[in-house]
């Protein structure tokens, strides 16, 4: 029997039994990644993942550090340059899944990578989005995962770094942009969609052990709850062990100083 899953393994699980084989997802590092090649060692091995730094149907063995980790180009259909990413990949529609994460959420699934307090003197500098606001515009549609904790899911952004759906009620369809926007967040609580009338984030299942009081005081704002809340099936055993493994086999894989010959 394998041991009890940890709250991060059930939001892997959660995130990769969303998507689907030959499904074309374009993958952000943590998270994302470990839920995307989660899927392709489960129900989904012929999803063709694709990473910022131009790697184009990758198979890593182990999880990548960064978007420029050479486990991703060593085992990739090809690499191709940045801008055929984005210009022939995603602005050419043909990214099904954004698979993204962030610091921060609002309700209408705007997300903040940039920084936590004043732009201009903040508490805390954070990456930036990357190429985020370019994969939340054009992507088919979004996936975010991220921890439910009250500090990422807050009533209003420091910075709005990626669109989202902006203030709700149709506002991303006037605007113009292209992709349908995140369809989905997933928590180590729940999952969560957009309400159809309002695009407001709101409470469509749980998993085992949480409840809906606990989900709505870990949300910065008054969380919607949907009328029916279902709750996902753990993580099978099967999954938590090509889960565990793959974790297992990237930290044997970083864990060695690299010999650099003279």
């Amino acid at each position: 029997m394998t041991a009890p899953w940890t709250p991060d393994e059930m939001m892997t699980v959660a995130a990769a039994r969303l998507l689907w084989d030959r499904c074309v997802c374009f993958v952000g590092i943590g998270l994302p990644s470990a839920a995307a090649n989660l899927a392709r060692h489960t129900h989904a091995p012929d999803i063709v993942l694709i990473y910022e730094s131009g790697t184009v149907g990758t198979r890593p063995n182990v999880l990548p550090l960064s978007i420029g980790d050479g486990e991703l180009a060593d085992t990739a259909t090809a690499v191709v340059p940045l801008p055929e990413v984005f210009a022939y990949w995603l602005q050419g529609g043909r990214i099904d899944v954004g698979f993204l994460g962030a610091a921060q959420i609002d309700r209408f699934g705007n997300l903040n990578s940039t920084v936590i307090g004043e732009y201009g003197h903040p508490k805390t500098r954070l990456p930036g989005a990357g190429g985020a606001p370019e994969i939340a515009t054009n992507a088919r549609q979004i996936f975010i995962v991220l921890k439910q904790t009250p500090r990422a899911f807050v009533e209003r952004l420091d910075f709005r770094s990626t669109a989202g759906f902006l203030e709700g009620s149709g506002a991303r369809a006037r605007a113009g942009i292209a992709g349908a926007g995140p369809q989905v967040v997933i928590t180590d609580l729940g999952v969560l969609r957009p309400a159809p009338d309002t695009e407001d984030l709101q409470l469509v299942s749980l998993y085992e052990g949480a409840s809906v009081a606990q989900a709505q005081k870990a949300t910065g704002w008054p969380l919607r709850v949907a009328d029916r809340v279902d709750t996902v099936a753990p993580p099978t055993d099967e999954e938590l062990r090509l889960l565990r493994d793959l974790h297992a086999r990237t930290r044997a894989a970083y864990s060695s100083p690299i010999a650099i010959p003279y």
